[in-house]
């Protein structure tokens, strides 16, 4: 019986090519590299070049006639108390709206998942619909629902409850004062903010968390069923724990897309009232846009890309998801 000859691995390439094998796999993920470069660092290295011009707007940034300034617009930007505001706002957003994530997300994929529920599937199937609806349209959709007119869905909400409580006597207090002016207050805007970016990520929150949910091992709730754990204790000990890494891969996600949140607000009310609810990409977007400040706005956007790559490193890192989710 003869044997087959052994051969090297990359034997071919070794003997039909110039050059060793290691220099081939750098040429085949040099087409990657080139269009990562395209598309990522180059983007990145331009914004942080222009953010160190005097560029006002488009035509001096293509014509070339800007001049270099050095840190001088990083400067102007954190002595800018907008900015601070900005800022301050966006994580004050990003970190409500993660807690209501999370929790409407564990909520209705405790549902989907729970064993005398009836329908399962076909709930599932409904709960991704939202993902289907162009984004501009739901945020369209939710600034209706807050319109501050007298007939306007949540003020019509509020009257027929001021209808309902008043027939059992109910004191004044207990009262809505209708109408409001849902996107004329900072915290009545604020809130339509929330409500409305909870609604944009709830479906991937719900789809990751029911994932998880189903791996949760059964002989651990039966065992802690013999050992008297209730409900509580056992999403406490059992299920919490159980589905911990898959939560927060999805929060770091969403987390991250709160943070680049824009649509919201400039539809709503363009960060107002007052600039006062004005997000980082809000305020960036204004003063390139409408104030012609093209190198302080880079500046603008090279700071939050910075703070959103630290927080990301961060919950990575003491996330324990480097290694990835199990």
């Amino acid at each position: 019986m003869t044997s087959l000859p052994s051969l090297r691995p990359h034997s071919w390439v070794e003997r039909d090519l110039p050059f060793g094998s290691r220099d081939v796999g750098l040429f085949l993920v040099l087409p990657g590299l080139i269009l990562f470069s395209m598309f990522m660092i180059y983007p990145i290295a331009f914004l942080v070049y222009l953010s160190m011009t005097d560029a006002t707007h488009a035509g001096t940034v293509i014509g070339g006639n800007s001049a270099f300034v050095g840190l001088e617009n990083y400067a102007e930007l954190f002595a800018d108390s907008q900015f601070w505001t900005s800022m301050g706002t966006t994580w004050i957003f990003l970190a409500v709206s993660l807690v209501f994530k999370v929790v409407v997300g564990i909520g209705i994929a405790m549902i989907l998942t729970h064993a005398r529920v009836v329908g399962k599937r076909f709930m599932r199937a409904l709960v991704i619909v939202p993902m289907g609806f162009p984004p501009i349209f739901t945020i369209a959709v939710w600034r209706g629902m807050f319109s501050g007119a007298r007939f306007g869905p949540f003020n019509e909400f509020l009257a027929v409850y001021n209808r309902f409580v008043s027939a059992f006597g109910a004191p004044e207090l207990l009262l809505a004062d209708v109408p409001i002016g849902w996107l004329s207050g900072r915290w009545s805007a604020f809130a339509a903010y929330v409500t409305t970016e909870v609604w944009l990520a709830y479906p991937f929150m719900v789809i990751i968390i029911v994932s998880a949910l189903q791996d949760v091992s059964a002989e651990l709730h039966d065992a802690a069923k013999v050992d008297g754990a209730g409900f509580f204790n056992r999403f406490l000990h059992v299920t919490l724990p159980s589905i911990k890494g898959p939560v927060m891969f999805a929060s770091i996600l969403t987390a991250a897309t709160s943070f680049q949140q824009f649509l919201i607000p400039w539809v709503f009310n363009q960060g107002g009232p007052a600039r006062q609810n004005e997000l980082i990409l809000v305020y960036g977007f204004r003063e390139a846009i409408q104030l012609n400040q093209y190198a302080f706005a880079s500046a603008i956007m090279v700071t939050a890309i910075a703070f959103i790559g630290v927080f990301m490193w961060i919950a990575v890192k003491k996330g324990g998801l480097a290694e990835g989710v199990n």
